[in-house]
C-alpha cells in the first residue's frame, strides 16, 4: 500500500482538496487497498478545523465530500508513516526538507509535477481570493491527481 500525504500551510483549501480528489478517483477505481492518502499543514493556524466552506462547497458540487476531514499539523512521524509527502507549493516543500530526516527527502516532491493539462508547479492558494480560485484548485488537484495514481500505479 502506498500512503501520500499532501501539504498545504493550513490544512483547510488546497492540501485537504488534493486529498478528497485523490481518494476519489481511488475510490471511483475501485483500487482503495492500494492507497490510502491524507493531508496536513506545516502551520497550526486551523488545527481540529473543518476545511474552508468555500473549499467544501466547491467540491460537494463536484460530488466530494470533505467534510469529514479537520486540519492537523505535519508531524515527524509522518515522515516515517508515508512513502510520498507532496506539498502544494515550494514554500511549504521547503518547509518539508528542513524537517525530514536526510534519509526522506526522497520521498518529498511537489503535487503539481504530477500534472499534465496545467504547466505550472506550484497549486495557488484561493484562500484570499475569489470563488472561482476554488474552482481552479478542483481542476488542478484533478489533473494531478490522475497523474499521481498513474504513475504509482506504472511503479508497483
Amino acid at each position: 500500500m502506498k500512503r501520500i500525504l499532501f501539504v498545504c500551510m493550513g490544512n483547510i483549501c488546497r492540501s485537504p482538496t488534493a486529498e478528497g480528489v485523490t481518494y476519489n478517483l481511488i475510490k471511483n477505481k475501485k483500487i482503495e487497498h492500494y492507497f490510502n492518502v491524507d493531508s496536513a499543514g506545516t502551520h497550526s493556524y486551523h488545527i481540529g478545523e473543518p476545511p474552508d466552506p468555500r473549499t467544501r462547497a466547491a467540491a460537494m458540487k463536484r460530488g466530494i465530500d470533505l467534510s469529514g476531514l479537520r486540519a492537523r499539523r505535519v508531524v515527524p512521524e509522518d515522515f516515517e508513516r508515508f512513502d510520498l509527502l507532496l506539498a502544494m507549493d515550494h514554500d511549504n516543500l521547503k518547509y518539508l526538507k528542513r524537517g525530514a530526516q536526510p534519509g526522506h527527502h526522497g520521498k518529498l516532491g511537489l503535487f503539481m509535477s504530477y500534472a499534465s493539462k496545467f504547466d505550472i508547479d506550484e497549486m495557488p492558494d484561493p484562500y484570499y481570493g475569489g470563488e472561482q480560485g476554488f474552482d481552479l484548485v478542483l481542476d488542478m488537484a484533478e489533473d494531478a491527481a490522475h497523474g499521481l495514481i498513474e504513475a504509482l500505479q506504472r511503479h508497483k
